[in-house]
C-alpha cells in the first residue's frame, strides 16, 4: 500500500487513509474547540465574579467578555506562526504542536486561584492562558482544515471540508454538557468553588486522545507534492500577501457573518437568556448543546450539498436568512418561554449558521496554492474571527446596556455584519469539481 509520504495525488489515497485523515481532524478539532469553548462558557457564567469582582455585575460580565475576545486578537498572530511551519515544516508537526498548547494551557485554567485569594494575579494569569489558547487555535484551525480538505476526493470536497467544522460543534457540545452537568451536581457555592473546575481538568483526557489521534496520519498529499517538487514559499506570509491578497481579503469578509452568529448563538445568548431574561442557566446550556448537536448532520449535508450546486450558493443563502432572521431570533428569546428558547437557537444554530459554516473551510482552501494554503486561510480566517468574532459578545452586551436591553440595535448589528460577508463572497471564485492544485 502507498504511504501518505510518497502520494502525489488525492486519486491514489486508499479509503482507510482518507478515512484516518478524516477522523484525526475531527477529532483533533473537536478537542480543541472544546478547550476553547470552554471559556466562553464560564465566562458567561462565573468567571465575572470570580476573577472580575464588582459591585456592578455587569461590568464583572463585561470583562469576563472582554478575556474572551482578547485571544482572538493574537488568535492571526497564532496562525501566521504555525501557518509558516505547516507551510515550510508540515501540517502535521503543527498540529501536534497546538493540540500540546491548548490542551495545557487549558488544563492549567482549571487550577487557578481566584481573585479572592491571590487578587490582581488571578485575572493576569486567566489572560495568559488565554493568549496562550488563542496563539494555539490561531494555528490549529488551518492545519485541521487541510487535513481533511487535501486528503479529500475532487467530488467530495465540501463533504470532507465539513467535517472538520462539526468538529467544532462537538467540542462546543461537549463544552455546554459539561457546564451543564456539572451545574446540576453542584450547589450554587459548590459550582464557585469546584465544579466549573472539573471540565477544565477533564480535558487532559481529550487532548491524550487527540495526539495519539494525530501521530498516526501522514503529510497530506497537497504538502508532499509540494516537498517533491521544491516549491515551499521561502516566507509564507509574504509570499500570500505578495500574490494572494485579494483571496486573504474575501476571506475576511466572508468569515465575519460565520464568527459573529456563532458566538452569538454559543456564548452571548448564555449570558443574556441567563442573566436578562431569566431563562435557568441549565436550561439555557442543555439548548445549546442540543443545536450544537443537531447542527452536525446539517452541515455534513450542506457540505454535500455544495458538492453538487456549488459553495457559493449554499454559501449566500445561508447569510441571506440569517439577516432575515436576527430580529426574530432575539424576539423569540424575548417571549421567555423554553420551547420559544428551544426553537430560536435550532433555527438560528442549527440550520442557518450550518450553511454557511460547513462550506467556509473548503471555499477558502479551494482559494490558495499549496503552498501558501495554510498560511492564506489562517490569516483570512484569525484576521475575520478577530474583526468581529471575539467582540461579538462584547459588542452585543455593550449595546444591550447603552440601549436599556434592546434587543433591536443588536439584531442590526448582525445584519450589518451579513451585508458586509455578502459582499466579500460576490469576488469569490467557484472552484467546485475543479482540482485542487490547479491553477
Amino acid at each position: 500500500m502507498t504511504t501518505p509520504q510518497t502520494l502525489t495525488s488525492p486519486v491514489d489515497i486508499d479509503r482507510g487513509t482518507r478515512l484516518r485523515a478524516l477522523v484525526s481532524s475531527a477529532i483533533g478539532s473537536a478537542v480543541e474547540w472544546y478547550d476553547y469553548f470552554l471559556y466562553g462558557t464560564m465566562a458567561g457564567i462565573i468567571f465575572g465574579p470570580l476573577f472580575f469582582p464588582s459591585t456592578d455585575p455587569a461590568v464583572s460580565l463585561t470583562l469576563s467578555f472582554a478575556t474572551f475576545a482578547l485571544a482572538f486578537v493574537v488568535r492571526p498572530i497564532g496562525g501566521i506562526i504555525f501557518s509558516h511551519i505547516g507551510d515550510r515544516v508540515g501540517r502535521k508537526k503543527t498540529l501536534v504542536a497546538t493540540l500540546s498548547l491548548m490542551g495545557g494551557s487549558t488544563v492549567a485554567m482549571g487550577l487557578l486561584p481566584t481573585y479572592q485569594s491571590v487578587g490582581i494575579w488571578a485575572p493576569i494569569l486567566l489572560v495568559a492562558l488565554r493568549l496562550i489558547q488563542g496563539l494555539a487555535l490561531g494555528g490549529e484551525w488551518g492545519g485541521g482544515l487541510l487535513l481533511a480538505v487535501e486528503y479529500a476526493p475532487r467530488e467530495k470536497r465540501g463533504l470532507y471540508g465539513a467535517v472538520p467544522q462539526t468538529g467544532a460543534l462537538a467540542g462546543l457540545a461537549l463544552g455546554a454538557l459539561a457546564g451543564s452537568v456539572t451545574t446540576a451536581l453542584f450547589s450554587d457555592e459548590g459550582f464557585k468553588s469546584i465544579g466549573w473546575r472539573i471540565p477544565f481538568l477533564l480535558s487532559v483526557i481529550l487532548i491524550l486522545v487527540g495526539l495519539w489521534i494525530r501521530t498516526r496520519v501522514g503529510e497530506t498529499p497537497s504538502f508532499v507534492k509540494v516537498k517533491a517538487e521544491h516549491h515551499e514559499a521561502r516566507v509564507p506570509i509574504v509570499e500570500t500577501l505578495r500574490h494572494h491578497w485579494r483571496a486573504v481579503l474575501i476571506t475576511i469578509g466572508a468569515k465575519l457573518i460565520e464568527t459573529a452568529t456563532f458566538f452569538t448563538f454559543a456564548t452571548f445568548t448564555i449570558s443574556y437568556a441567563k442573566g436578562t431574561l431569566g431563562y435557568k442557566q441549565g436550561t439555557v446550556l442543555n439548548a445549546v448543546l442540543v443545536s450544537a448537536v443537531l447542527a452536525i448532520p446539517v452541515m455534513l449535508y450542506m457540505g454535500s450539498l455544495s458538492d453538487r450546486i456549488g459553495r457559493k450558493k449554499v454559501y449566500t443563502a445561508g447569510v441571506v436568512a440569517i439577516f432575515v432572521y436576527a430580529i426574530p431570533f432575539f424576539w423569540l428569546l424575548s417571549l421567555r418561554n423554553v420551547i420559544a428558547l428551544y426553537v430560536a437557537l435550532i433555527i438560528g444554530f442549527s440550520i442557518i449558521w450550518s450553511m454557511y459554516g460547513a462550506v467556509l473551510g473548503t471555499l477558502f482552501a479551494e482559494s490558495f496554492s499549496a503552498d501558501v494554503r495554510y498560511t492564506g486561510i489562517s490569516l483570512g480566517y484569525q484576521v475575520g474571527a478577530a474583526a468581529i468574532g471575539g467582540p461579538a459578545p462584547l459588542i452585543a452586551t455593550a449595546l444591550l446596556v447603552a440601549y436599556d436591553n434592546n434587543y433591536v440595535p443588536v439584531g442590526i448589528f448582525i445584519m450589518a455584519v451579513a451585508l458586509v460577508s455578502l459582499l466579500a463572497i460576490s469576488f469569490a471564485q467557484e472552484r467546485r469539481g475543479v482540482d485542487l492544485d490547479s491553477p
